[in-house]
């Protein structure tokens, strides 16, 4: 699980200067490497075992409630559309703000992230996109909700960054598919618990402002939990480095965060391929997620505390998919992220043209395909994070899966005024011919990336 005592760096060894970091952002500094106190192997192991899980559960939490107070708009668009005369050009204009803000501060955060500690900007960031929430929930007007909108965004690309440090510094290469794509298991539960609590605020209480409200309430009570349970660097716990993260990487200390990022992310054709395969896997994604419950009670007819649910079972089912998609990652594939990509990508769309074709207005066949297309479009919306974090090495994780997640959110421009624009020009049939080209896109763009290694530490 992790290296050898006698392998374990000088304190401070790879930990940022505080000279680098300017007064108003000492805060962000990463945690000093402490004092060696272990020394037997066997209790090296259990201590670093223990920490692990610590950091993958509060991660796990935390990203969850992320999602607690980004996906909450979805489920209120159609109850916004009717009390506001608010139109799907503007909800969708709302979801590609917020989505290309986010892809931005993801790509610019994970700069920062690489190189900040990862318990003091996990937190940050989702404590003042709770504040966000509040402001949004107090607003009408759709320009101010517009705005917030966007502003939350921003906040909401400091959640990603500091979970790729966290899992690159703590989980070895070999073990890095299975293990984050059960953290990744937290999107699922947080998109899917949010829009069933908010169902019910709305159906019980019948006020859109109640979705922005209570969640935001929760996620200042997780901030506080992520303060206190989330750890940085096994360095900062006088634990050795993970083993099979030093290698060639190891040889490079001295190079700064440029060069570092020139040398593992943007010199490197393979991550800039996962990075444009994210943006058609994140639009098919985000096309089902945002629009699902706007499609389901307006094109198939069924009520909106029924479609919270078929949302929730789209969310459990992708989270079932990416467990699957990490296992056979590194099971089948031997660590190869691209490889399971094409198959998942080639089935999501398949399973969409089903639930366009074959669904109807049945409640049990358009559940039974949303769930199938939900399994397979949550495969590499996991995978392509883990692969850029492996290929990157945890000396530029947080900058690959920034530069992968810009790209990613860069397509709510499709997925969000895009497809709200055609539909209510189109109607939905011509909003499904999009998603299904989109899916066939995003399976030639993983294809592409059939060769590419399993991670770029050096042997």
């Amino acid at each position: 699980m992790s290296a050898p005592a006698s392998q374990i760096e000088p304190p401070g060894a790879r930990i940022a200067s505080p000279k680098r970091f300017p007064a108003l952002l000492r805060l962000f500094e990463p945690e000093p490497a402490a004092a060696v106190m272990l020394s037997e192997p066997e209790l090296i192991k259990t201590k670093h075992r223990y920490w692990e899980r610590r950091m993958i559960v509060a991660t796990i939490v935390g990203y969850a409630t992320y999602y607690f107070v980004r996906k909450n708009l979805s489920i209120a668009m159609p109850v916004m559309e009717s009390s506001l005369g608010v139109t799907k050009t503007d909800l969708g204009l709302f979801l590609t703000l917020h989505g290309v803000l986010y892809g931005v501060s993801k790509f610019v955060n994970g700069f920062f992230g690489d190189r900040c500690n990862v318990r003091t900007f996990m937190a940050t960031g989702l404590l003042l996109s709770a504040v966000v929430n509040v402001f949004f929930g107090l607003s009408s007007a759709v320009v101010t909700l517009g705005m917030f909108w966007m502003i939350n965004g921003w906040f909401q690309g400091m959640g990603f960054p500091p979970c790729a440090r966290a899992f690159t510094h703590w989980v070895p290469p070999r073990e890095l598919a299975t293990k984050m794509s059960i953290w990744n298991a937290s999107t699922n539960i947080g998109a899917g618990m949010v829009v069933v609590i908010c169902s019910y605020l709305l159906s019980y209480y019948g006020n859109w402002r109640l979705c922005f409200f209570v969640p935001a309430s929760l996620a200042f009570l997780c901030a506080a939990f992520l303060w206190s349970a989330l750890p940085d660097t096994p360095q900062s716990l006088g634990l050795p480095e993970v083993e099979g993260t030093r290698g060639k990487t190891a040889a490079g200390d001295s190079e700064d965060w440029k060069a570092v990022a020139v040398k593992y992310v943007f010199s490197n054709p393979y991550i800039w391929l996962l990075a444009v395969a994210n943006f058609f896997v994140y639009t098919i994604r985000y096309a089902m997620l945002d629009w699902g419950p706007t499609l389901l009670t307006q094109a198939k007819h069924l009520k909106l505390t029924h479609a919270g649910w078929m949302v929730a079972g789209f969310e459990i089912s992708g989270m079932i998919g990416a467990l699957i998609g990490g296992w056979l990652t590194d099971r089948l594939f031997g660590g190869r992220g691209f490889r399971s990509c094409v198959f998942y990508m080639a089935m999501a769309g398949v399973s969409v043209l089903l639930f366009w074709k074959v669904a109807g207005q049945s409640m049990l066949l358009n559940t039974l395909f949303l769930c199938t297309s939900g399994f397979f479009i949550y495969g590499p919306q996991c995978l392509i994070s883990i692969a850029a974090a492996n290929l990157a090495t945890k000396r530029a994780a947080a900058t690959a899966v920034g530069l992968t997640g810009f790209f990613g959110y860069a397509s709510t421009t499709l997925s969000g005024w895009g497809l709200g624009k055609l539909v209510q020009t189109y109607g939905w049939d011509a909003g499904f011919i999009g998603m299904l080209i989109v899916a066939a896109i995003g399976t030639l763009a993983c294809a592409l990336g059939w060769k590419a290694k399993p991670h770029g530490y050096g042997e």
